[in-house]
């Protein structure tokens, strides 16, 4: 029920002493055969209100959402025409952003409950983009005339402009809203949408850069990576809200450093060859390496999907076919179990093998219990 940024605020506040908040995780560390570090704490219910708050405030939104397109529609316009489309999807998305915005002013600033302030985080980014994308459609032909904008390449980089804006806009709006509520999932959804500015920018401006998408976003990855482990670094024991600001940085920086690696290999374009079903089990080895190192297990989770299909390819050309998928589960299963169990023992071999690097790293020692 209660997240280590909730103790540490105890601590700030003179509720807790910080000799009594020490004693209260060495015990929970001992009921769990764990350390407190290991176990990647993130708040995301407080109690079942927070699922019923969420829920109710989905309804909302979904209201607002329709609501706001209804009244954003042009009057007597017919078809769906650029303006009509942009003023529903403007109309919609601010109206979702206002309302989120005014919701967190209770549930997120005086309540803090976990699950509806990540709700409505998301909602409000959400809307936002969404709606500064109604008004760039709005608007696109107006500024091809006002630019005399002609040819393909000039209209890709205008729709590449408007896109980057958009997202540029869109992380200043999830800025403010991390000043206002502070709620650790937003830097990772700013951080999104820093990258699709520069994405955007980059495919517009740049001729043939679509065809190194996947570089691209790699390298915004491990960008993105390096961020979360900045903020890792600043909070090694885990006790504040930096851990939890890193935890969905990593989350982030996930997917966008497993799908382009395995999409550059050709994991799903076809039926893969053994030798890259093997290269593609020994990539998914290589992220456990790095998740049993920084001691997050989002890497491991994003490139879960292709280490499942590779295992599946080798059991199916090794002829078990009909137990192929099953096998793959067995397998894949009794790995991840496995590691789960043994967290901590690989951490510390694995960290053993880094050098100096174990004091930038969260602790691999476990406390000693009388």
């Amino acid at each position: 029920m209660y997240s280590e940024s909730d103790i540490a605020q105890a601590v700030e506040a003179g509720v807790l002493s910080p000799e009594a908040a020490a004693a209260f995780r060495d015990h929970v560390a001992a009921g769990r055969s764990a350390p407190a570090v290991d176990e990647e704490h993130f708040r995301l219910l407080s109690g079942f209100n927070d699922i019923f708050v969420a829920i109710a405030a989905t309804l909302m939104l979904v209201a607002a959402a329709r609501i706001g397109a209804l009244m954003g529609t042009l009057p007597g316009a017919g078809g769906d025409t650029p303006q009509q489309v942009g003023l529903a999807f403007t109309g919609g998305g601010l109206a979702v952003a206002a309302l989120a915005w005014l919701l967190a002013e209770y549930f997120t600033r005086k309540r803090r409950m976990a699950l509806p302030s990540i709700l409505l985080l998301l909602a409000f980014v959400g809307g936002t983009f969404i709606g500064l994308s109604g008004i760039g459609v709005m608007n696109g032909e107006n500024l091809k005339v006002a630019l005399d904008v002609s040819g393909e390449v000039e209209e890709r980089q205008l729709a590449a402009s408007i896109a980057a804006i958009v997202a540029l806009l869109t992380s200043i709006a999830a800025w403010l809203h991390w000043k206002r509520f502070v709620v650790p999932i937003t830097v990772a959804a700013g951080a999104a949408a820093l990258v699709a500015v520069v994405v955007a920018l980059i495919l517009g401006f740049v001729p043939g850069a679509d065809r190194w998408l996947n570089p691209l976003l790699l390298v915004a990855g491990v960008l993105v990576f390096l961020l979360a482990m900045r903020w890792d670094m600043s909070d090694l024991e885990r006790r504040t809200r930096r851990s939890d600001v890193a935890f969905w940085l990593h989350l982030a920086a996930a997917p966008l450093i497993a799908h382009p690696v395995f999409h550059m290999l050709g994991v799903f374009d076809g039926a893969i060859p053994v030798g890259m079903a093997l290269l593609v089990v020994a990539l998914y080895v290589a992220f456990a390496f790095v998740a049993l190192a920084v001691d997050r297990r989002a890497l491991l989770v994003s490139s879960l999907i292709y280490v499942l299909y590779a295992m599946y390819t080798l059991f199916n050309q090794s002829g078990a076919v009909e137990l192929s998928a099953a096998l793959t589960a067995l397998v894949i299963g009794s790995a991840l179990l496995t590691l789960s169990a043994f967290w901590q023992p690989m951490r510390r071999g694995v960290v053993s093998l880094l050098g100096g690097l174990d004091a930038r790293l969260p602790p691999v020692h476990r406390p000693e219990y009388a």
